[in-house]
């Protein structure tokens, strides 16, 4: 994650790496930036164990007033090792509006039946949009 973007996600505390496999000593949920311990955020794919459920029962609401799981994930580190996965690949942001649509579009295009059909559909909306800025 770019060092300007990790104030927007839950990041990782490593203590040691193996590979691309942390232990993690702590987790963040967005940090302020400039403290945040490294740039690895939290992508929120999870393998946990049953535990975690204590923790969620008694979570308090936290970063956004929502419940974090992140905050539970911490709590679960109290007891047990927890360990993070430096995945390759490309991520996508969902949790924002744009990311969503920029995430919905590229999917779409993945997908044969309606690929042709909404390259169409996009040629026409810029189309559409470039001559309304020429005549604005």
């Amino acid at each position: 994650m770019p060092e300007n973007e990790t104030n927007r996600y839950g990041i990782i505390d490593p203590t040691e790496q193996n590979g691309r496999r942390y232990q993690v000593s702590q987790f963040v949920e967005k940090p302020v930036l400039g403290t945040t311990p490294s740039n690895l955020a939290i992508m929120g794919r999870y393998i946990l164990t049953p535990e975690i459920f204590m923790f969620l029962e008694q979570q308090e609401k936290g970063e956004g007033g929502e419940i974090q799981l992140t905050d539970a994930i911490q709590k679960l580190n109290e007891i047990q090792r927890v360990f993070a996965y430096n995945f390759e690949g490309k991520r996508y942001d969902v949790g924002e509006k744009f990311g969503f649509v920029k995430t919905t579009v590229e999917f779409a295009l993945q997908n044969k039946e309606i690929k042709d059909e909404l390259l169409a559909f996009l040629e026409q909306i810029v189309q559409d949009a470039s001559s309304k800025k020429i005549k604005a």
